[in-house]
């Protein structure tokens, strides 16, 4: 049903927003600033395929979901059954070295060819020489895999929580990209108001732990942790996120 009615909300875009033909249509495979939200299972192929019928490319962003944080799959977009013709990628290429490339189909690299795309500091050997020692360790330390346990696990104690506290209104994600959203009660599913949100993050902060946030209204907190995390870690950030809602709860 949820993927009828976005599917029908682009559709009316493009009849009534944007020529007959588009440029492109750019799409995080789980969204990450907008709050950890998937789409339902078949909205992007669909989405692809109206986009190709109207001259468009499909560009996947994976600077957030890449490199296997999901745990299912290397690359987000793998889990929604589809192909793009371009992906761009940073930050996990580089594990903080700052790295970003592009990659994208024969056809699209071969229309450079003719025109002039220069970047002062692209192709920097340094940085390729990083990315590629990156790779190695994902695939040797079995970073994925862990993305994917590691992931289950944190979801399965954060679903506790939720069911323990009025405030926390849904737990969502995949893999080691999670969202929690907090919300003024489970009844009406307000948003949690900016002030009782930065209270909680500042507390988490000042016990140790960094996480950020995002949504619609700043109202869930992204909890994507590095993607070598043990179990150790993992129970310290439950034991510290338990007990700032716990104070926050007290106090309101």
């Amino acid at each position: 049903m949820a993927n009828d009615l976005y599917i029908g909300q682009l559709k009316e875009t493009f009849a009534t927003s944007v020529p007959s033909q588009i440029a492109a249509f750019f799409a995080e495979p789980i969204q990450g600033v907008g709050g950890a939200v998937q789409y339902p299972k078949t909205y992007l192929k669909e989405a692809y395929k109206l986009v190709r019928e109207r001259g468009g490319v499909c560009i996947a962003d994976e600077v957030q979901t890449g490199f296997g944080r999901t745990g299912s799959h290397f690359w987000g977009f793998q889990g929604h059954d589809v192909v793009p013709d371009m992906v761009t990628m940073a930050k996990g290429i580089g594990n903080g070295f700052p790295m970003g490339a592009v990659v994208t189909t024969p056809e699209i690299a071969a229309s450079f060819a003719k025109g002039v795309h220069f970047n002062t500091f692209g192709g920097n050997p340094v940085a390729c020489a990083v990315a590629s020692s990156v790779l190695d360790t994902i695939k040797e330390d079995g970073m994925q895999q862990n993305s994917l346990n590691m992931g289950t696990y944190l979801m399965t104690e954060l679903a506790k929580l939720r069911d323990k506290y009025e405030i926390i209104g849904d737990v969502r994600g995949k893999g080691l990209q999670i969202g929690v959203e907090m919300v003024k009660d489970k009844a009406s599913r307000d948003p949690l108001p900016s002030e009782a949100m930065s209270q909680i993050f500042e507390d988490v902060k000042d016990m140790g732990v960094l996480i950020g946030n995002g949504g619609l209204y700043g109202q869930t907190f992204r909890i994507k942790p590095p993607m070598c995390i043990t179990m150790e870690d993992a129970d310290f950030f439950l034991a510290i996120f338990n007990k700032s809602i716990h104070n926050y709860m007290e106090r309101r």
